[in-house]
C-alpha cells in the first residue's frame, strides 16, 4: 500500500548543522567544509540507491559537484544562525521500479524548485527494509541573473499616511525586512505536500496502481482514526530489539483497528458514491431516455420475483438474492432513496461510533498514563526523599548511583502535577476500577464496529444483485432494439 509521507526541515547553522554536513551525509560521499574546515566522511554509509544535482538555468555548472554547491552556500552564509538550506524528505512508492521513482522525483523537484531558481541536491535511500525514501536539498538564496548569489530580502521604508518616510529618534528611518522570495511563506508548504501528493498518484495511475495517497492529515480528510500511544524510550528500545511490550502491543492493536475503520470508510463511500450515480440515472430517465434500471416502484417485490424464478435452476446467486431480500425486509427498504438513505445512516452511525471508539481509547491512555505515574512515584519516592537531604558534595555521587530512580520520580512528579493540579491523591484503586469500565466500553464500541462492517458486506450484496439486474435490463433493450432495428 503506497503511504504518504513528506517532512520539511531548515538546516541551520544556529542548531550546529552543516549544509556540507548535511549533503555528504544523505550522498554518502566525502566533502571538507571549508568554513570549518571538518571533513565530513560518509563513503562506509550503505543505502544509497541514486544521487544527482537539478539546478536552474541561472545557475553556475560547477554546482553540479555537491562540495562546490554547499560550500559556496556555506561562504555566501555570513551569520551564525544562518539557515543553510530546506531540506524535504519524502516516502517513495515502493509498487514503483527505481527508475520510476528517479523520475517521480525529478519531476516534482524540476517542477517546484528548480523551475523558481532553487539548487536541488538528491539522494534517493533504500535499505531494503520497506522503506524507500528520498531526501531533497534546497538552497534557500535566489541567484541573480549574472549566477552569484542573491539578497534573501531587502529593506523597504515605511511612509506615514502622507508618504513620507517615518524616522526614528536615532536619525535613521524606519524600514520593515521584504523578501525577494516567497519560498518561506507559510502556505508554500502546504503546496508542495500537495504537489507531492498529486505527481505520486499521477504516477502510481500511469502505472495501473489502484493505491492514491493523500496530502491531507486523516481528520481533513474526514477520517477518523484512533491515534496511537507515546511508546517511551524504554519500549522503543525494547521494541526495536524484537522484545513485545504492553504499549507496543497497545500501538499494534490500534493499528489493526485503524486498518478495519478506513476499510469501513472506503466502503461505505463507494457504496454512496454508487447510489448517489443511481440518482443520476433517474434524472435521465425523467428526461425521457429511455432507462437501463429496473422498476424501482417496490424492491422487495423484486428480490421475491428474482427468488422465486431462480429456485428451481440452482442458480449461484440464489442465495445472495436471499440474504439481500432479508435484509432489505428486516429494514423495510422498498425504494432506492430508502436504500440511499439506509446506507447514508450507516455512514452516520459509522461516524459516531468511530469518534466514541477514538475517545474512550484516549481515555484508557491518559488513565493507563496516570495509574503507571503514580506507582513509579510512589515506588522512587523515598529514593528520592533521601537524595534531597543530602549534603551538596554527597548529592553527586548519589545521583550517580540512583539516576533512573530519581529521573522516574522527577518525569512521575511532573506528570502528575499536570493532570491532578494541587490535588495531593493518588487513587489509584478508584482509576484501576474506572480504567476496566473504559476498557468494557470499547470492547463493546469495537463489537460495534463489527457488526456495522458486517452491515455494509450485506449492502454490498444488494448493490451486487442491482447492479446485475440493471446489466439484464440493458441487454433486454439492447435485443429489443436490435430487432426494431430489423
Amino acid at each position: 500500500m503506497a503511504i504518504y509521507h513528506l517532512c520539511i526541515k531548515i538546516i541551520s547553522r544556529g542548531k550546529g548543522k552543516s549544509a556540507v554536513a548535511a549533503s555528504a551525509y544523505r550522498s554518502g560521499e566525502k566533502i571538507k567544509n571549508e568554513y570549518d574546515g571538518i571533513v565530513h566522511d560518509f563513503t562506509r554509509k550503505g543505502g544509497i540507491a541514486h544521487t544527482e544535482i537539478l539546478l536552474p538555468q541561472n545557475a553556475p555548472q560547477e554546482f553540479v559537484n555537491r562540495s562546490i554547491l554547499w560550500n559556496s552556500v556555506e561562504k555566501i552564509e555570513k551569520s551564525k544562525n544562518s539557515q543553510l538550506a530546506r531540506e524535504i524528505e519524502v516516502a517513495l512508492p515502493k509498487e514503483l521500479g527505481r527508475e520510476k521513482q528517479i523520475n517521480l522525483v525529478r519531476e516534482y523537484v524540476k517542477e517546484n524548485f528548480v523551475k523558481v531558481g532553487m539548487c536541488a541536491d538528491i539522494a534517493l535511500h533504500d535499505k531494503n527494509d520497506g522503506n524507500p525514501h528520498c531526501h531533497i536539498l534546497l538552497t534557500m538564496r535566489p541567484l541573480n541573473e549574472d549566477k552569484t548569489w542573491g539578497a534573501k530580502s531587502k529593506k523597504e521604508y515605511i511612509l506615514d499616511e502622507n508618504g513620507e518616510k517615518v524616522k526614528l529618534k536615532n536619525g535613521n528611518y524606519k524600514t520593515r525586512k521584504i523578501n525577494t522570495t516567497d519560498w518561506n511563506e507559510q502556505d508554500k508548504a502546504e503546496e508542495w505536500r500537495k504537489a507531492w501528493a498529486d505527481i505520486t498518484n499521477k504516477y502510481l495511475e500511469e502505472n495501473s496502481i489502484q493505491d492514491k495517497v493523500d496530502h491531507r492529515s486523516y481528520q481533513r480528510q474526514g477520517i477518523e482514526q484512533i491515534p496511537t500511544i507515546h511508546l517511551g524510550v524504554s519500549a522503543t528500545q525494547m521494541e526495536k530489539k524484537g522484545i513485545a511490550t504492553d504499549r507496543g502491543n497497545i500501538n499494534r492493536e490500534i493499528k489493526h483497528q485503524n486498518a478495519i475503520l478506513r476499510e469501513i470508510s472506503r466502503r461505505i463511500k463507494a457504496l454512496l458514491n454508487w447510489i448517489r450515480g443511481i440518482g443520476k440515472e433517474e434524472k435521465v430517465e425523467n428526461e425521457n431516455i429511455k432507462s437501463t434500471l429496473p422498476s424501482k416502484e417496490n424492491l422487495l417485490e423484486i428480490f421475491e420475483n428474482l427468488i422465486r424464478k431462480n429456485a428451481d435452476n440452482n442458480n449461484s446467486d440464489l442465495e445472495k438474492y436471499i440474504e439481500s431480500y432479508q435484509l432489505l425486509k428486516e429494514k423495510n427498504i422498498t425504494s432506492i432513496n430508502q436504500l440511499k438513505e439506509s446506507i447514508t445512516n450507516l455512514r452516520d452511525k459509522n461516524y459516531k461510533t468511530t469518534r466514541a471508539l477514538k475517545d474512550t481509547e484516549k481515555k484508557i491512555d491518559e488513565k493507563t498514563q496516570l495509574i503507571d505515574q503514580s506507582e513509579k512515584y510512589l515506588k522512587h519516592k523515598d529514593t528520592y526523599k533521601a537524595y534531597t537531604k543530602l549534603k551538596k558534595n554527597k548529592q553527586d555521587t548519589f545521583y550517580n548511583e540512583h539516576t533512573a530512580e530519581i529521573i522516574l520520580f522527577e518525569s512521575a512528579k511532573k506528570h502528575l502535577k499536570e493532570h491532578l493540579g494541587e490535588s495531593k491523591t493518588l487513587a489509584i484503586s478508584k482509576w484501576k476500577s474506572e480504567l476496566a469500565t473504559l476498557k468494557k466500553e470499547k470492547k463493546s464500541l469495537y463489537n460495534q464496529i463489527l457488526e456495522i462492517r458486517e452491515e455494509v458486506e450485506q449492502t454490498e450484496k444488494v448493490k451486487t444483485c442491482i447492479e446485475q439486474l440493471q446489466e439484464q435490463e440493458k441487454r433486454l433493450s439492447q435485443v429489443k432494439r436490435n430487432e426494431l432495428d430489423l
